[in-house]
């Protein structure tokens, strides 16, 4: 990402990590033209957090990678999956607990209302298949509906939606992010949003704190991981508690924040994770 103005951002932990496990690291912003990709035994993709507004040339870059023969973590396959929030329904299809949501390929004057009343919710929020950072994303009661239904349906015009009933989790609890590291479980954290607000990244004012996952949380955590059929370099799980039960809210494996601050030991972890590919 060109400019990081704004993000939190602390992939450069595992540098020195790295270098003790004789990994030499390069930051590589994934829109620079002319990079001989060739030169690395590893790309990783980490904080590219500005791909949304170019998915396509994103995209290209990470198959241009792969097309050289360069290993690339998380490869295109699975990040081209997983740009889409689609993919929530292949993981509902393979037993994953999701929150209930519709899906739209976008929306027209009049819609935005009929699809909220038909959530049968008090509340939801609306948010772009492609996205990232809660950028798009609108929590919405009756009353917001209408009066912010002209700007809703303007941006959704011709871009990809979906709508669910809000997790009151989210504002009581907070939104469990669980990182997996070659399929392990690494750390996990708990952000809670803001009085008065419902995003739960720390650029949003969200608080953080690290936790020792309980067995449930665990057990949902590792069948998400499970569920995406290959092991990858990292993972980040992200539930929300419902009930006796945790839901699945996102899976992140294209650029997910890692959270290697967090944790002492997570930089390490990483560190040994990308040495094992290496190897």
């Amino acid at each position: 990402m060109h400019d990081p103005t704004g993000f939190v951002i602390d992939d450069e932990l595992a540098v020195l990590p790295l270098a003790r496990r004789g990994i030499k690291v390069d930051t590589v912003p994934w829109d620079r033209p002319g990079v001989d990709w060739r030169q690395y035994a590893l790309v990783v993709v980490r904080s590219t957090w500005d791909y949304p507004q170019h998915p396509q040339r994103f995209l290209g870059v990470l198959e241009g990678i792969e097309r050289l023969g360069v290993r690339l973590e998380n490869g295109s396959e699975i990040a081209c999956w997983n740009m889409h929030k689609t993919y929530l329904r292949d993981l509902a299809a393979r037993g994953i607990e999701i929150v209930p949501m519709f899906w739209r390929e976008g929306l027209a004057a009049g819609e935005l209302v009929p699809l909220f009343e038909a959530l049968r919710s008090p509340e939801g929020v609306i948010k772009p298949v492609v996205g990232a950072n809660a950028q798009g994303a609108w929590r919405l009661d009756a009353g917001r509906a209408r009066a912010l239904a002209p700007e809703i349906e303007a941006f959704f015009a011709q871009r990809p939606l979906m709508m669910q009933p809000f997790e009151r989790g989210i504002v009581e609890e907070g939104e469990f992010s669980m990182m997996y590291l070659n399929g392990v479980h690494s750390h996990s954290i708990l952000k809670a949003p803001k009085a008065g607000d419902f995003r739960v990244q720390e650029e949003h004012g969200s608080t953080i704190r690290l936790v020792e996952p309980e067995p449930a949380l665990l057990a949902a955590g590792n069948a998400a991981i499970a569920a995406i059929g290959q092991r990858l370099l990292y993972a980040r799980v992200d539930l929300v508690r419902s009930g006796d039960a945790f839901r699945l809210m996102e899976l992140e494996l294209v650029e997910p924040s890692l959270y290697l601050r967090i944790d002492p030991g997570a930089a390490d972890r990483f560190a040994d994770a990308v040495a094992a590919l290496l190897a």
